[in-house]
């Protein structure tokens, strides 16, 4: 399925837009609400003071929001895949609960390095999303903005970027997965900003595999 998707998308672009006016007309107070609590988790983040528990909570919101809301609710109407992504971005959302608010075990931590540097970079990225969107996708409400996948997992991949390892590397599984599918349609629909996806999940795989490899300062 996930090559399918690679290969061709089974809707229109209009149709993909249409998804996000509907899903903006109706939803929009709770994606500026989620826009607002991303900035002050992110804030708290690079100054250090963010609490493990509470950005993982941050984070099972907005995979929990994307699953729902977006995917299950909107996504749906043009896509059967929608399902499958619903239930797997749900499942993110659970993991994270269960790693980061129930046992606690993910620590952030801001730091001068280069794996650091790209934290930010992702972050501001995530929150620069809806302008971004609005200047190379289309005009409200036909935009993707946020509380949707892909700023979702660009913020996430900031986030992992700076939890201190080991970190469970079957929480990076889903957000790079989701970083090579939505990044491959965004390719096919011209959908701009989601390109920085590409980016993400290859430094997600690079942490994941070899977790002070972004750490080195060039000689």
């Amino acid at each position: 399925m996930g090559v399918g998707i690679v290969m061709r998308v089974p809707f229109s672009h209009d149709q993909f837009l249409t998804v996000f006016a509907n899903y903006n007309t109706a939803l929009w107070p709770v994606a500026i609400v989620l826009w607002v609590a991303t900035l002050a988790g992110s804030i708290l983040l690079v100054r250090g003071r963010a609490r493990g528990p509470g950005l993982a909570a941050l984070l099972t919101l907005h995979w929990a929001w994307s699953g729902v809301a977006y995917h299950a609710l909107h996504f749906t109407s043009i896509n059967r895949a929608a399902r499958v992504f619903a239930g797997l971005f749900v499942a993110q959302a659970l993991a994270f609960a269960w790693t980061g608010m129930v046992h606690r075990r993910l620590v952030f931590a801001w730091g001068g390095g280069p794996r650091h540097a790209l934290a930010g970079v992702l972050l501001v990225f995530a929150l620069a999303y809806p302008g971004l969107a609005l200047s190379t996708v289309a005009d409200w409400p036909r935009a993707p903005l946020f509380g949707v996948p892909c700023p979702t997992t660009l913020f996430t991949a900031g986030c992992l970027l700076t939890a201190g390892p080991p970190v469970p590397r079957w929480l990076f599984v889903i957000p790079v997965l989701w970083s090579f599918v939505g990044g491959s349609a965004a390719w096919l629909l011209g959908v701009a900003p989601d390109l920085m996806l590409f980016v993400a999940g290859a430094a997600l795989v690079a942490f994941a595999v070899a977790p002070h490899a972004l750490d080195r300062r060039p000689a």
